[in-house]
């Protein structure tokens, strides 16, 4: 083996040293996300405009394959299941719109883009046909016990949203 060779080899087992690095790295960070785990509303603590609130709503956090995933369930405030059929919603920290089949359709949203402000803060903002129509920020208490969703925009008849969702970790 020549000395290019050599040079060669030591650099595709550094690239692929850092890409393992990399993987790893996303890997704990989805892992050791404060949302990870289960969330009650505290409606009493909520505020909903336009109302009314849900009867109940959990919303758990996990991380699989370094990337962090929800799902929301419960009951509304009519009493019907909130997202019965347990679809998980990826959430992808990178800005850029993704596919969101399973939105709501008082929600009039059809992708989402999340982006990172810190450990504790995320910002999501909502679409329907590349229009923004919703913006949510996630905030996770230092404590790591509670967790406030705000939530502005548009709902699908055209009257302003403005929700603030407290959330208890269980």
């Amino acid at each position: 083996m020549n000395a290019v060779d050599v040079r060669l080899a030591q650099a595709v087992q550094i690239l692929l040293a850092m890409c393992l690095l990399t993987a790893l790295t996303s890997v704990a960070s989805a892992q050791g996300d404060l949302r990870v785990g289960t969330w009650e509303l505290n409606v009493g603590k909520s505020t909903f405009n336009p109302g009314p609130p849900p009867k109940r709503q959990t919303l758990t956090y996990g991380a699989t394959d370094g990337k962090l995933w929800a799902l929301l369930q419960g009951l509304d405030a009519a009493g019907r299941p909130i997202n019965p059929d347990t679809s998980n919603m990826a959430i992808y920290f990178d800005g850029k719109d993704h596919p969101t089949p399973m939105a709501l359709p008082q929600a009039t949203y059809d992708s989402s883009a999340w982006k990172r402000d810190s450990a504790n803060k995320y910002v999501v903002t909502r679409k329907k046909a590349g229009k923004v129509v919703l913006t949510s920020t996630n905030v996770v208490s230092s404590d790591g016990k509670t967790m406030t969703i705000t939530t502005t925009g548009v709902a699908a008849d055209g009257r302003p949203i403005q929700n603030v969702r407290v959330y208890d970790k269980q």
